[in-house]
């Protein structure tokens, strides 16, 4: 699962350095010319060792955004309903 992310100190949330480390178990399929192909690949264990604001540099404030509410679309009105204007159109 990806996690959003929000920086506190500068209040980005849209570019992040992330450091992930991950085991898998794979099938390696060799061909004869010795072409490497990777079949079945499962993930065992996934963490995420460091992430780090783009904008400011800094790691220390920078908080996972567990609820897709918490995400504003800044100066988006999607989903905004519009009332009907003086000659009832919308």
């Amino acid at each position: 699962m990806t996690n959003r992310y929000r920086c506190s100190a500068c209040g980005n949330r849209t570019r992040f350095d992330v450091v992930r480390s991950w085991r898998t178990r794979a099938f390696y399929h060799f061909t004869v010319g010795g072409d490497l192909q990777v079949e079945d690949e499962a993930v065992l264990d996934e963490s995420v060792d460091e992430v780090s604001c783009r904008w400011c540099g800094t790691g220390a404030s920078v908080s996972a955004i567990e609820d897709e509410t918490d995400v504003a679309l800044v100066g988006s009105e999607v989903g905004t309903p519009r009332a009907p204007d003086a000659a009832g159109e919308i």
